[in-house]
């Protein structure tokens, strides 16, 4: 048995999305043919900070996985970090110290550990979420966590442009969610899910 969690805000919940899917269903639903004995579970909080997340997501995960749960399956957790340290003025300094929290808690439960950084928003300063991205991807290279890059990317794309333009810049729309989507399919996904990815 495998778990795989989806840790993260509005956009790991999806808002916005006119099919309900956002980007971990369209995950999930790639990926359920190729795994087969898995199950896929979304803990998303919105509005929420890394120094929330931090407090909340293993009591939720572990009430999931049961009580033999942590060493009777495999557990995974992608947690995807949204834009509200930014919103609500949480410093650099405790963005490091809630994210090494939460991966090192994740590691010591010996969860296998993704992260994705945030997507650009229209409602934030694009300069303060690229190097807020950049702070993500050095606390997970820090500790050899596999990152998805979900600024760069969307930041030139013109079809996520259109999506948050349309949308009031809060969150994607149907493309903007499949994007994200795409990025984590084409990333390390199934290597780190080990298991082969389709041709």
């Amino acid at each position: 048995m495998k778990n795989v969690f989806f840790v993260g805000d509005e956009l790991t919940a999806g808002h916005g999305d006119p099919k309900a899917l956002g980007w971990a269903g369209r995950v999930a639903a790639r990926t359920l043919p190729l795994i087969k004995d898995v199950r896929f579970h979304t803990l998303a909080v919105p509005g929420e900070t890394t120094g929330e997340l931090a407090t909340r997501w293993d009591s939720e995960a572990l009430r999931r996985v049961g009580p033999d749960g942590v060493e009777s399956a495999e557990n995974y957790v992608l947690f995807a970090l949204g834009r509200h340290d930014l919103s609500r003025g949480v410093s650099s300094t405790m963005t490091r110290l809630n994210l090494a929290n939460t991966l090192d808690r994740a590691a010591a439960l010996n969860f296998n550990v993704m992260l994705a950084g945030p997507p650009p928003v229209t409602a934030v300063d694009r300069q303060a979420v690229a190097e807020y991205a950049a702070l993500c991807d050095e606390s997970a290279a820090r500790r050899a966590v596999p990152y998805i890059d979900m600024f760069g990317p969307l930041a030139r794309h013109e079809q996520w442009a259109t999506d948050m333009d349309t949308s009031g810049g809060e969150v994607p729309l149907q493309a903007g969610y499949g994007l994200m989507a795409w990025l984590v399919l084409h990333s390390t996904w199934h290597d780190w899910l080990g298991v082969a990815a389709p041709r």
